[in-house]
């Protein structure tokens, strides 16, 4: 069995910032992968605020011809602070996938999302810029 981190590719989606603008996520290029978690970590959402989130892929590097992925849409709820959302994109039809996270425009919402490629065609695989992992096999105890 290998370790996780040889067989998965993360990378960085949304920077964590608060606001009241809808945001969508880095555009990730699906070549190569079989399935995509994007993690959505909300941190504080403001009283009274109507946010989601959904999925979208397309065929043109930049999704210019985005299109929402059916079912992917997720409500946020405004006491869902400190939450953890997760879609699951197995084989996606189209290369490109993003994340769009909806908000109302009037109240603040804090997030960031990572995304995790899993099913990799050549493993082991590089992690994006930005991202720093380390590997620890059967670590004894001591000091960290």
């Amino acid at each position: 069995m290998s370790l996780l981190n040889q067989n998965v590719k993360i990378t960085p989606a949304l920077a964590y910032a608060s606001g009241t603008a809808d945001r969508n996520g880095a555009v990730l290029d699906m070549q190569g992968f079989e399935g995509v978690m994007i993690v959505t970590h909300f941190a504080t959402l403001a009283t009274g605020a109507v946010t989601s989130i959904k999925a979208q892929s397309g065929t043109a590097t930049g999704m210019g011809d985005a299109a929402d992925l059916e079912d992917t849409g997720q409500s946020v709820a405004a006491d869902d602070d400190d939450e953890i959302f997760v879609i699951d994109l197995f084989r996606p039809r189209e290369r490109y996938v993003r994340l769009v996270v909806d908000k109302d425009g009037s109240n603040a919402t804090a997030e960031s999302a990572t995304y995790i490629q899993y099913g990799a065609k050549y493993p082991p695989v590089s992690n994006a810029t930005g991202v720093t992992l380390e590997e620890h096999q059967s670590p004894a105890e001591g000091t960290a």
